[in-house]
């Protein structure tokens, strides 16, 4: 991986000597772009916020590197243009859009955008599927029918009803059932916390 990183670097420097900084910018997102969105995503915990950030940070990095003094690593200095973008993400009152004047650039970003949030949602889907595994498996259900599904309360009423089906019978069990699955989501969403996915799109 170091030796794949100094590559990486080295041909963004070339490409900076030789004065070709959207190439450098270019190759400079390709190498680093999806780790960076992935730590603006994880920082702010919101897609929109994590994008807007995203598109100020790939600002930054064309400006800049039209002089940059190479005195520390380019993945560091990304990593610092990120923090500053985040930054003034979060700031109160800031709403300025990011304008990138580099049609190349501007579509290498939201390529990486694209690429890397459709990673996120995969891989949040599928730690939410592990979460849901150490459920009891009527809650398990419960959550595969309510939320996957999209079954009304009475018709989990009489999927899960047992003996008796007459209407009294049926709302209870509809009651019961909400009250259950509020439990069975309270319960997830700790479970969540625990492994830093609370806060996602997902909705479990």
């Amino acid at each position: 991986m170091a030796e794949a990183q100094a590559q990486s670097e080295d041909q963004v420097r070339a490409l900076c000597a030789a004065g070709k900084h959207d190439q450098a910018t270019t190759a400079a997102l390709r190498a680093y772009g999806d780790e960076v969105f992935r730590f603006l995503c994880a920082s702010l915990r919101n897609e929109g916020d994590a994008s807007e950030a995203f598109s100020l940070f790939a600002e930054d990095l064309w400006t800049s590197l039209k002089s940059f003094a190479w005195e520390c690593s380019l993945r560091t200095w990304s990593y610092t243009l990120a923090r500053r973008a985040s930054a003034r993400t979060l700031r109160k009152g800031w709403n300025r859009k990011a304008v990138l004047d580099s049609a190349a650039v501007a579509e290498v970003v939201q390529e990486i955008r694209t690429q890397t949030l459709a990673w996120l949602r995969t891989e949040t889907k599928t730690k939410m599927r592990a979460l849901r595994d150490q459920l009891e498996e009527n809650d398990q259900v419960l959550l595969m029918l309510r939320i996957d599904r999209g079954l009304a309360w009475d018709e989990l009423a009489r999927v899960f009803i047992e003996g008796d089906e007459d209407a009294e019978a049926l709302k209870r069990e509809a009651a019961r059932l909400r009250k259950r699955f509020q439990i069975v989501k309270d319960r997830l969403k700790e479970l969540a916390k625990r492994e830093g996915l609370y806060g996602t799109d997902d909705d479990g």
